[in-house]
């Protein structure tokens, strides 16, 4: 099992926060079961050869773009794996697609369906260079392309300070600030937010609370659940037990204890 790492380009950082690849032997009868939870952040997912299968997800196709979940879903791996994977940040995917987002909430859908302008050729070049950094040099050779005929996007700033501003109040901060910040009415803003980030503030501030206590988990030691609830922003027990239930299917002790969780977002 082999994961590898890139970030990208001083023009492409604005908008992409990484690129990973993964590939995994397994011996022949052997398989393993991967939870993947929400983390806030968009993706763009190449599969070469085999696909994993999961439950309550359909990846019919070997390019699928992950917006936003905010359920949880397992991928079942028997066979060899080979991934590649462009990590978008929250905002960052819109200036590549100029679609509403949350019509894509909690699926798996193949890019061709929400974008002509990549091909089958993007997909076969990305095959055919078996080195993780020639794959980088692909992708990024495309969405430059993309790029540079999307660059008049409206509102593409302005979530942007939202987001940031999600990420230094670790999601503890209420929709109301956001949207004055926004000098948005909260109803305009609601619609916005859904329509450029894929998903309602509502959910998303708890998306991001919750990673945030999977970030605090990571990187302290000694803390309790009590503790660890209240520094991540929770009023009490039963609403940080009933996040962790909603995003992961798992109680906290559950999922600290099952999963080797980080937190994509905060990391």
């Amino acid at each position: 099992m082999s994961f590898q790492f890139a970030y990208p380009s001083s023009k492409l950082k604005p908008y992409i926060k990484q690129y990973w690849g993964f590939e995994n032997v397994l011996e022949k009868g052997l398989q393993y079961s991967q939870r993947i939870i929400p983390s806030g952040l968009p993706e763009l997912i190449f599969y070469f050869d085999k696909r994993p299968d999961a439950q309550n997800r359909n990846l019919e196709e070997n390019v699928l773009l992950n917006v936003q979940q905010n359920d949880y879903y397992d991928l079942i791996i028997s066979e060899n794996l080979s991934i590649f994977s462009v990590t978008f940040h929250p905002y960052g995917i819109r200036k590549f697609l100029n679609i509403p987002l949350h019509e894509l909430q909690n699926k798996s859908v193949p890019l061709a369906y929400v974008d002509k302008r990549w091909s089958n050729l993007v997909e076969q070049k990305l095959e055919g260079s078996k080195y993780f950094q020639g794959r980088v040099e692909i992708i990024e050779a495309h969405l430059l392309r993309l790029l540079y005929s999307n660059l008049n996007q409206r509102d593409f700033l302005r979530m942007r300070c939202i987001i940031d501003l999600i990420r230094k109040t670790n999601g503890s901060i209420d929709i109301d600030t956001l949207a004055d910040d926004a000098c948005l009415s909260r109803k305009q803003f609601e619609r916005k937010f859904s329509e450029f980030i894929g998903i309602s503030p509502k959910q998303y501030l708890k998306i991001i609370r919750f990673q945030y206590a999977i970030h605090i988990k990571n990187k302290t030691t000694g803390k309790n659940l009590t503790e660890l609830a209240y520094d991540s922003g929770y009023y009490d027990q039963s609403h940080f037990i009933g996040d962790f239930k909603m995003f992961s299917g798992l109680t906290p002790k559950q999922l600290f204890e099952q999963c080797n969780s980080v937190s994509d977002f905060f990391e």
